[in-house]
């Protein structure tokens, strides 16, 4: 095992594969000088996961053996970084030591913390206890959804930042209208108990969901955040963030969104800001300290959504930029703060959020996309993973 690498990348997920195959496209001299470090075997696609919990497509969709993704004329490493020592431009690994490097790009992702809430890490996948952010729990959702025959059905957002943050939304309207199709919505409760103060942060979209949110009947909390469920008794327990008051919400199903954090080995390190993020400049993605290291997706602190689109004009800003600096130069490229989120509205409606820094949306259709269509809902269910797998992940788009 070679000890020093011209470009190191943390995380083979989105941005770390998209990463080394541009940089690979662009610079063919960087041939075996590229080395992706991920513990994981399997890569996946996970907006996916949110038409798995609805029942629309199964899980092993979603996923791809690592290795047949790593880009050509890189090399995986399948290991755990466990220390930053970017003083003296290294990692270290729990199996393999320590590793140099030239360039250094973060991006392992964000980590879920199922145990900051009480009682769901024991009760997730039973009694009703669902959430779409687990792949070994994914399908549990569907199975709830399709037993429900009426009642409380809970849905929540927490008070953390979460990848995909329209995800805890979209599986509540599918949800609804999954329960109107088999005619029990009228002896269903539909809830959104979200730590957000508005249902949207922008305000076009903000707008055009609220009119969702009316026309499904959604009772909606916000600023309340889940602290803990009481499985047995299926009571969920809300923490209200304004006056810090608790209450308590009854449930025959409960999707939950787990709050999220900063890897800790990341939280850990000197590349961390206060809240435990990568601590990049958020036009060029190079780190404020160190000029050799590079960060981009969910471990940042970027202030946009944690979104793959947001990666996918991410990545070649990194690309450019390091190939900047290690041609010895100021890095040139500029991030704008993109993002998108496709908003499952229903079977078959979705909304196309996209939008900057500024929360202005950066719309790419010609046509207005706060209005719920179908076309939209077949480009996300069936267009955006061929583009994810056969294009964005291969450096090309």
């Amino acid at each position: 095992m070679r000890t020093h690498y011209r470009v190191v990348i943390v995380g083979a997920g989105t941005g770390g594969i998209s990463v080394a195959a541009r940089l690979l496209r662009e610079k063919h001299h960087l041939r075996d000088e590229v080395l992706l470090i991920d513990p994981a075997t399997t890569h996946y696609y996970q907006p996916l996961w949110t038409l798995v919990g609805a029942g629309i497509v199964k899980k092993e969709e979603s996923a791809r053996t690592m290795d047949s993704l790593i880009p050509d004329g890189a090399t995986w490493l399948q290991d755990h970084v466990t220390t930053f020592d970017p003083e003296n431009n290294q990692v270290e690994t729990s199996s393999h030591g320590k590793i140099q490097y030239d360039f250094l790009v973060v991006s392992p992702g964000i980590e879920i913390d199922w145990g900051r809430v009480k009682g769901l890490k024991e009760s997730l996948g039973s009694k009703g206890v669902c959430s779409n952010y687990s792949y070994e729990h994914v399908d549990y959702t569907w199975d709830t959804l399709e037993k429900l025959t009426g009642g409380t059905a809970l849905f929540t957002h927490p008070a953390s930042p979460v990848k995909c943050g329209g995800a805890p939304q979209k599986i509540m309207y599918l949800a609804e209208e999954y329960l109107t199709k088999t005619g029990v919505r009228d002896s269903s409760r539909v809830v959104f108990g979200s730590a957000n103060p508005a249902i949207f942060d922008v305000t076009k979209y903000r707008d055009a969901l609220e009119k969702v949110l009316e026309r499904k009947q959604i009772e909606t909390h916000f600023r309340v955040n889940l602290t803990e469920i009481k499985a047995d008794e299926k009571i969920a327990v809300f923490e209200n963030l304004d006056s810090g008051e608790s209450f308590e919400m009854s449930y025959d199903m409960i999707h939950v969104t787990p709050p999220m954090q900063a890897p800790a080995f990341i939280r850990n390190s000197s590349l961390a800001e206060s809240g435990g993020w990568v601590d990049v400049d958020k036009h060029t993605l190079q780190h404020k300290q160190f000029k050799n290291v590079f960060g981009l997706g969910d471990c940042t602190n970027l202030p946009t959504s944690k979104t793959g689109a947001a990666i996918r004009k991410q990545a070649p800003v990194v690309v450019r930029n390091v190939l900047d600096v290690m041609y010895g130069h100021l890095p040139t490229a500029s991030y704008d703060g993109y993002s998108s989120c496709p908003i499952v509205t229903g079977y078959g409606s979705l909304i196309l959020a996209e939008f900057d820094y500024d929360k202005v949306p950066q719309e790419s259709m010609p046509f207005n996309q706060a209005k719920e269509r179908r076309s939209m809902y077949i480009l996300k269910k069936d267009f955006l993973p061929i583009m994810y797998w056969n294009g964005m992940l291969k450096g090309t788009m």
